[in-house]
């Protein structure tokens, strides 16, 4: 199977090219990335001599470039998001565009070129919060960010593709992932540089929001399974069973990389903060996947990542903060 993996350079779609590749020594990967902030060449450095692996610089809402890379392929795996929730409050625009615009480019392309499956890769977010019980895949939208708006919005223009048009299409929606490579504006990242640097660890609110925390590895999995074996016009919720008080997982990690709890720093709240997501997981586990990897150890292993790989992480992280005040104030 040849795919193309659009995003295939950020956080999550890095991984799962470099799944496929381990998994699956007769497919071949197209990676179409922009390579904004999140989008980082060096995350796929590792496969970058295989001949099974192309990368293509460019923008999923570039509709004649995305016909010229999805025209021989097997099917297209959709990563390719903005997908910070602070960045899409101050910055709404190019989330619409890259998260709706590019998404509907895509469909069209697979649409007139009859590709056999389109795969969407999207969030828990979607589904707003959630106070008691779990959300399903019939679970009604109610996005309360620029962020989970726009990717709502990308969903819903898959499923409307599959039930008018018939396109071969599906969807995911994972809880927050973790695991290598992650950018370091997301919380675990930057929690752990934070603590390395003895910076403040800023926790929104009470820190009582309540997330569930999957492994990037175990969703790469589920995704794959999804592509592979999932029912066209279909929703799959991806889960770990692992649900974390902000404020808990904060003195976790400060306990993991000896720092004190001195460093947390209790900030003014995100406006429409989300105080829980639970997802119900039943449709994956149908299809034989369950997430495998204990969050101790794999949190462990996320912090030994990171401080083994600073000259990863560092350039990217002072990238970030240049860009985010320029952005806020104007360059100086």
């Amino acid at each position: 199977m040849k795919l193309l993996v659009c995003g295939g350079a950020g956080f999550i779609g890095s991984n799962y090219v470099r799944y496929v590749l381990n998994k699956r020594p007769e497919d071949s990967v197209v990676v179409l990335d922009k390579l904004t902030y999140a989008g980082n060449r060096a995350n796929l450095t590792d496969v970058s001599d295989d001949p099974r692996f192309e990368f293509v610089l460019g923008d999923i809402a570039d509709a004649r470039l995305v016909r010229d890379v999805i025209c021989d392929v097997d099917a297209v795996v959709n990563f390719a998001a903005e997908t910070h929730v602070d960045r899409s409050i101050l910055f709404p625009e190019e989330f619409i565009r890259t998260d709706i615009v590019g998404t509907f480019t895509l469909l069209e392309a697979v649409r007139d070129l009859n590709v056999p499956r389109y795969l969407q890769i999207s969030t828990d977010e979607v589904y707003g919060y959630i106070l008691d019980g779990k959300f399903t895949e019939k679970s009604p939208l109610d996005p309360s960010s620029p962020y989970s708006a726009s990717k709502a919005g990308g969903d819903l223009l898959v499923l409307a593709y599959y039930r008018t048009f018939g396109v071969p299409a599906l969807v995911t929606r994972s809880s927050n992932n973790y695991g290598p490579y992650q950018y370091p504006e997301k919380l675990i990242p930057l929690f752990i540089t934070n603590a390395m640097d003895d910076l403040p660890l800023p926790v929104y609110g009470d820190g009582r929001q309540v997330r569930d925390w999957l492994h990037v590895l175990d969703n790469c999995e589920a995704i794959d399974m999804v592509l592979r074996e999932g029912e066209d016009g279909a929703v799959y919720n991806i889960g770990g069973d692992c649900e974390l008080e902000n404020i808990e997982l904060t003195r976790t990690i400060l306990a993991e990389t000896g720092k004190p709890e001195s460093l947390i720093e209790f900030v003014e709240d995100r406006p429409g903060h989300d105080v829980r997501y639970a997802l119900e997981i039943d449709r994956i586990r149908e299809l034989g996947w369950e997430p495998s990897t204990d969050f101790a150890g794999g949190l462990k292993d996320t912090i030994r990542w990171y401080i083994e790989n600073e000259d990863w992480w560092r350039p990217l992280k002072d990238r970030a903060f240049r860009e985010y005040y320029e952005k806020q104030y104007g360059e100086r």
